[in-house]
């Protein structure tokens, strides 16, 4: 009789310690959502800035693409979030390459990049970035590159919010929230 009385004890132990081992273990969800690395950038109105801790406020959001394509993708959140009319969302666009190595190669790269952008409001908010692209995908938690991504970026790198693809109101609201949101980082 002894013995039927521990069985349930121990089975409820079992469990909660199982419960408070996974919940320290498990990652934090800004963790699952990823980090954008740090990497030093230079806009394309030649202001040189350390991402993310350049960013323009605690958080901004990037608007990311992979390749000349996506820039319908990129378009549509401009216009669907009024980006171009709403100065209360700090935002720019961040183009990821993979680095060519040299710097002749990345000054060709930034010069056709200024022959598609001739307005000096376009080239204050764009931000070629060139690394290893996989590495950024990797870090960053993205999934790849078919689609451009919306990213809510803190100073410290995290991503505190993501949709991928061409706007959509729902996710675009998620995004409003995560930026107006309060430090709660």
């Amino acid at each position: 009789m002894k013995r039927t009385m521990w069985t349930p004890t121990l089975a409820w132990l079992a469990a909660v310690t199982g419960a408070v081992a996974l919940a320290v273990l498990a990652p934090s969800e800004s963790s699952l959502l990823g980090r954008m690395p740090t990497v030093s950038a230079k806009r394309l109105d030649q202001q040189k800035m350390v991402l993310p801790q350049g960013l323009p406020a605690e958080r901004t959001l990037a608007l990311v693409t992979f390749t000349r394509g996506h820039r319908v993708e990129i378009d549509s959140w401009i216009q669907g979030l009024r980006l171009d009319r709403d100065s209360s969302i700090p935002w720019f666009r961040m183009p990821v390459l993979n680095d060519p190595g040299t710097d002749n190669a990345r000054g060709d790269i930034e010069n056709k990049l200024l022959a598609r952008h001739p307005a000096e409001s376009d080239r204050s908010r764009l931000v070629p970035v060139f690394t290893d692209r996989d590495a950024f995908i990797r870090a960053a938690g993205l999934s790849g590159t078919e689609h451009a991504w919306v990213l809510v970026l803190n100073r410290e790198g995290k991503v505190l919010a993501r949709a991928e693809g061409g706007f959509d109101e729902d996710k675009a609201q998620a995004l409003r929230q995560t930026l107006l949101a309060q430090n709660s980082d």
